[in-house]
């Protein structure tokens, strides 16, 4: 089967550093996304909470493997996972670690940050642009927990969020993950919002997992081609 990055293993970093963004959230959720479209992933958590082993070791039947590493040791992960011919490597990194957040970067294609649509949360960004710009890294930031829009008309707390993320030039993902309950009661069993029976809670993620699947592609034939 074609897994979309050319036979070569792809590191996608999901990054906060600051707490109660629900990076864990959109982590699992990608790492699940991945493992549901046959991809051989690897959930590999920094975070010292360990909440993603609790999503998946919940979780009935196959699953993402699981791997509770740190900052210094994610080479190593990284290796392993070449070693056993992975197709995909997930980072869930932890809040407020910058120096681990740093060597995730440094090994990642992709940094996916994440940040809710509040002041707090897009100055906690900032640090995080400014090292995914310094090492040259790919990225794409995920608005997450956000209020539903009104039709086509986004929330006042959007709007200022996404004016700022501009004013930023943060490069954004195209699908915003809004505040759901649907997503906690999912992972509660290990599963991801697409195996539920919320149809817009999947679909969320199911473009989201596409925006991401295709920056990680382009970054891979780029690699191919150098």
């Amino acid at each position: 089967m074609d897994q979309g990055f050319g036979g070569l293993l792809r590191t996608i970093a999901v990054i906060a550093l600051k707490g109660g963004s629900g990076k864990t959230t959109i982590a699992t959720h990608m790492a699940l996304a991945a493992h549901l479209r046959g991809l051989d992933v690897a959930l590999v958590d920094l975070d010292p909470q360990r909440s993603a082993h609790g999503v998946l070791s919940a979780r009935e039947g196959a699953r993402p493997d699981y791997v509770a590493s740190s900052g210094p040791d994610l080479m190593a992960a990284q290796f392993a996972a070449i070693g056993v011919r992975k197709d995909l490597l997930i980072v869930d990194t932890a809040a407020g670690a910058v120096e681990a957040v740093g060597e995730a970067i440094v090994l990642s294609d992709l940094a996916v940050l994440v940040a809710r649509p509040t002041l707090l949360d897009l100055a906690g960004l900032a640090p995080t642009l400014s090292m995914v710009r310094r090492l040259n890294k790919a990225y794409v930031v995920v608005v997450n927990q956000a209020p539903a829009a009104r039709g086509t008309v986004e929330s006042p707390l959007v709007r200022r969020a996404l004016k700022g993320l501009d004013y930023l030039r943060a490069n954004v993902a195209p699908v915003i993950v809004r505040a759901r309950t649907m997503y906690q009661t999912a992972l509660e069993s290990g599963r991801s919002a697409e195996e539920m029976a919320d149809g817009a809670a999947a679909k969320e993620i199911a473009a989201l997992w596409e925006c991401v699947q295709a920056m990680a592609s382009a970054e891979a034939e780029e690699a191919q081609r150098a």
